[in-house]
């Protein structure tokens, strides 16, 4: 995951365009399309070199005859043919448009969809060490650069390609003298362009990573409004997004500034080479070497073939920089997650009546804190159908257990096994299908009550997920919204409190009806008569199968089956509440600081 976290700053233009070599497998299934855009770029091409021969035959033929009827047929046979050519090459244009843009558009929509499906299946330990602002920035800012490439810059490379050369080769069949001076020409313009470019491309790189910056700013402050909002922060972090954004702006006014040199240099250089040319040809014309349309057709060519090059030579600093994109893309979609599913996967048998639940010897610290034991030879065994309740300090390895038992992370000692097979047997897919889970942090997407709900089960009917909202008592204040079951939340859903958001969630887990239950605090954000409510009904919920119940609040668990208390990730002792409070000191603290602290009487203050 550090390569990762590395090539955050890593150049946005590669060395080379070899990197877009990576995007044939995006490209390989329109390859009809591929081809047609092909024959429609080379029919706009040569049409464009067809163009000053057209326009040659104008000048020598349709103005010799000294008839002036002779004359206005033969003009009007030219100009048909010239307009002929013109509406040739506006077709074929606007073909080759249609076609190049089309791909790019694919190719990006392609690119996005295969990005963000990779990253869903990222372990969390991929997300502890890159941001996701990097991330979503690789997402819209680089495959929005391969878009524009692929649909428009590539497409005008290549038809340059095609003009230039072919330009040059009739140069050099009409006029080798001219030839050799446009090479010179060519030479004069190319190197320091090519030399200067350089720069241009550093500063693009430059410019591509201040602005990742604000993005990965913009992102992390949006997420957490509410705390920024609580500590009135909003000027400070308007102040730090401002610096970062004129820090961007500086760094592309440099490259714009750049930029601007290098075409004022190709315009100067290339005005020069062609006012060269015309005067060359004119002295021909008036020493009667060449006719003035063959003049006409030179200047012409020349034209192309330095526009040609001049386009070129730009075309291919967005080239490098749209093989630096793909290489930070290609990178993500070879990123493997740490967490995988078997190659050959055992299926759990039959977990009617919950499932068993057997935690040996775990041991695990995490990632990014590798010296500190998250759990420390942790053993637990609990029986199908059974609850068990996770009690003890913050910090004590609750949580973790239940990262674990989803395997977001592999443990580094131990085994964790559900009806005796060790969950890195199963598939991932069919071990979450069988967990369901009310988290702490209750979340809510941006659509419908309807369709949150039923995030847990996607094929549930609408009368389904009434039950489980029922079942979780969130059916009363949901028909107190505006549009019901229909009404939209908002993005985290911010249009509902903290408890109804709670009973949205625990609604989601009720309707998933998964043998294992897994509830972290579940009722945490719940004023004390609706948490009797909701209690009551996860009771219900509970039964015919396995239940483990993380709770601060003590109250809440002591009718739990049994009862594991946990500091500094050790198990320290398990049973019931009246086994703990018999003989866990620790359960003893926990307990009396909850259940026997009484308000105290106010003490008499002597003055004087």
């Amino acid at each position: 995951m550090n390569a990762i976290v590395a090539k955050t700053e890593a150049p946005a233009a590669a060395r080379s365009p070899a990197p877009l070599r990576a995007l044939a497998p995006f490209l390989r299934p329109y390859r009809g399309r591929i081809v047609l855009a092909g024959v429609f770029l080379i029919l706009a091409a040569l049409t464009t070199l067809v163009l000053p021969i057209a326009l040659r035959a104008l000048i020598d033929q349709g103005m010799v005859s000294p008839d002036p009827g002779d004359r206005v047929m033969a003009l009007r046979e030219h100009f048909l043919a010239l307009g002929g050519v013109g509406v040739a090459l506006g077709v074929f244009s606007a073909l080759r448009y249609y076609s190049v843009t089309w791909l790019g558009e694919r190719l990006a929509a392609d690119l996005k969809r295969a990005v963000y499906s990779h990253m869903l299946r990222q372990s969390p330990v991929f997300f502890e060490t890159t941001q996701t602002g990097e991330v979503l920035s690789r997402l819209t800012a680089d495959t929005t650069l391969i878009q524009t490439v692929v649909g428009s810059s590539l497409s005008m490379g290549l038809r340059n390609t095609i003009m230039g050369l072919g330009a040059l080769v009739l140069l050099v069949i009409t006029n080798p003298v001219v030839m050799a001076q446009v090479l010179g020409a060519l030479v004069l313009v190319v190197l320091p362009a090519v030399v200067y470019g350089r720069r241009v491309q550093r500063l693009s790189r430059a410019s591509q990573d201040r602005v990742a910056d604000t993005s990965a700013i913009a992102a992390e402050v949006l997420g957490a409004i509410p705390v920024v909002q609580s500590y009135n922060a909003e000027g400070r972090e308007a102040i730090r997004f401002g610096d970062s954004t004129e820090n961007a702006f500086r760094t592309a006014q440099r490259r714009i500034s750049a930029r601007a040199v290098l075409v004022a240099f190709i315009i100067s250089a290339t005005a020069a080479a062609l006012l060269w040319g015309l005067y060359q040809g004119t002295q021909s014309v008036l020493d009667g070497r060449i006719t003035a349309g063959h003049m006409g057709q030179t200047v012409v060519y020349v034209i192309l073939l330095i526009s040609s090059v001049a386009a070129l030579s730009e075309v291919y600093g967005e080239i490098l920089r749209a093989a630096g994109a793909t290489e930070r893309l290609i990178e993500l979609l070879n990123t493997r997650p740490e967490i995988q599913s078997p190659a050959q996967a055992r299926p759990l048998p039959d977990t009617r009546g919950g499932l068993a639940l057997d935690l040996r010897d775990v041991r695990f610290h995490y990632p990014s804190r590798p010296s500190q034991l998250a759990l420390d030879d942790v053993s637990l065994q609990v029986r199908p159908g059974e609850t068990v309740a996770l009690v003890g300090p913050s910090g004590a390895g609750k949580s973790t257990v239940f990262q674990l038992l989803l395997r977001y992370y592999d443990p580094q000692g131990g085994a964790l096994l559900l009806n005796g097979i060790p969950i890195a047997s199963l598939s991932l897919d069919d071990l979450r299908q069988h967990v369901g889970i009310v988290p702490q942090d209750s979340t809510a997407f941006s659509s419908t009550a309807l369709e949150n709900i039923r995030y847990g089960r996607p094929e549930a009917t609408d009368d389904e997920v009434m039950a489980a909202a029922r079942a979780a008592h969130a059916h009363d204040f949901l028909m107190r919204l505006p549009e019901g079951y229909n009404t939209f939340l908002g993005e985290r859903g911010v249009r509902l409190s903290g408890g109804q958001r709670q009973r949205i969630s625990i609604a989601r887990a009720i309707l998933k009806n998964a043998p294992l239950l897994l509830l972290d605090e579940a009722t945490s954000a719940l004023d004390t008569e609706s948490e009797r409510a909701v209690q009551a009904a996860l009771q219900e919920a509970m039964k015919d199968r396995t239940t483990l119940v993380i709770a601060h609040r003590l109250s809440t668990v002591v009718n739990a089956d049994r009862i594991a208390v946990m500091d500094q990730g050790r198990l320290v002792d398990i049973g019931t509440h009246a086994e703990l409070m018999a003989r866990c000191d620790l359960y003893q603290r926990l307990a009396s600081a909850q259940f026997d602290a009484e308000p105290q009487a106010p003490r008499a203050v002597s003055i004087g």
